[in-house]
């Protein structure tokens, strides 16, 4: 178990949107006891760690630091990797691959040297991409190094199916898997509404039907290029939830959640990084859960899993 005593410490790389809103929602939540942002661009990351400050008074005990030197991040529990070239309006995740994968080649040993011990969070896109590039330049166990994966994806299904059915979104139960991104899939046969299975769902009132299921899987897959169309880029749900990512790590908390990791043997699937429910703890990916699967589902996710793996060997990984 995680020894409570000890000061913990999240480093976010980046300080663009998605990286400062990751550190702000941590703050608010918190998360760590310190939170360090980094970032070349020094009067940037001041600023926001300026903001940030001046708010301490209304959230739990932090310390919030930031630089444009490395050595910000040493000694970090966990580093979320934010920094990279970003998604544009028309652009695929799969589009920022080599660019992203060719920063960590040079940044992930580094920021491994300063703190030895840190579990790697992948926000980057295409994060499962980068997260495969990040573990094979950083040599760390597979367990410690994983992207943000469908946590997000998953959560808007969560959303668009309670909207559907007029429930709070607690109250479904269900997951994206595969690439985050366009060819991901949704998890509609363990599925749940309250103690109902989502494909038993039969109350009249708040239909859910088929081509609902279908609307709702492209809504989620077209969130993204949505958001970026009308403001340029995603960063209050990724926010939050790389923030219960971190949570789940920090407090050894055992939760299930579709992070992105390397997959091993999983139906047949190998040697990709693709998201799958895994139990986080504090010592990162601690299972990969294997959960049920229809056959149109098991199809689905080996298809994504080709498409990501295509990328990885493009790119020579």
């Amino acid at each position: 178990m995680v020894d409570v005593a000890r000061r913990t410490k999240v480093t976010v790389v980046g300080a663009g949107s998605v990286g400062a809103t990751i550190a702000f929602a941590c703050q608010v939540r918190g998360v760590a006891q310190t939170i360090a942002l980094y970032d070349l661009n020094e009067a940037k990351t001041r600023a926001e760690v300026l903001d940030m400050n001046h708010g301490k008074a209304f959230t739990p005990p932090v310390e919030v630091i930031g630089s444009s030197d490395p050595e910000v991040t040493a000694g970090s529990d966990v580093i979320v990797v934010t920094a990279g070239a970003k998604q544009k309006p028309g652009q695929t995740r799969l589009h920022l691959a080599a660019a992203n994968v060719a920063m960590m080649k040079s940044m992930g040993p580094q920021l491994l040297e300063l703190s030895p011990n840190a579990i790697f969070c992948i926000v980057t896109n295409p994060c499962d991409v980068v997260t495969y590039a990040t573990q094979k330049f950083t040599g760390l166990p597979t367990n410690r190094v994983f992207g943000s994966g469908t946590v997000l994806d998953s959560a808007r299904l969560r959303y668009l199916v309670a909207e559907q059915v007029r429930v709070n979104p607690t109250n479904v139960h269900g997951y994206i898997a595969g690439e985050h991104g366009d060819s991901s899939v949704a998890l509609w046969s363990s599925a749940s509404i309250g103690a109902t299975p989502l494909l038993e769902w039969a109350e009249p009132d708040r239909p859910l039907t088929a081509d609902d299921r279908e609307r709702i899987h492209h809504d989620v897959v077209h969130a993204a290029y949505e958001i970026i169309e009308g403001k340029g880029a995603t960063w209050y749900g990724v926010g939050l939830a790389v923030a219960r990512i971190l949570e789940a790590i920090i407090d050894d908390a055992n939760t299930i959640l579709p992070v992105s990791s390397l997959i091993t043997d999983y139906y047949g699937i190998n040697d990709v990084v693709i998201s799958i429910p895994s139990v986080v703890d504090r010592l990162g990916v601690h299972d990969v859960l294997h959960i049920p699967l229809s056959d149109a589902e098991l199809a689905g996710l080996r298809a994504s899993a080709e498409a990501v793996q295509s990328v990885a060997r493009s790119l020579g990984l």
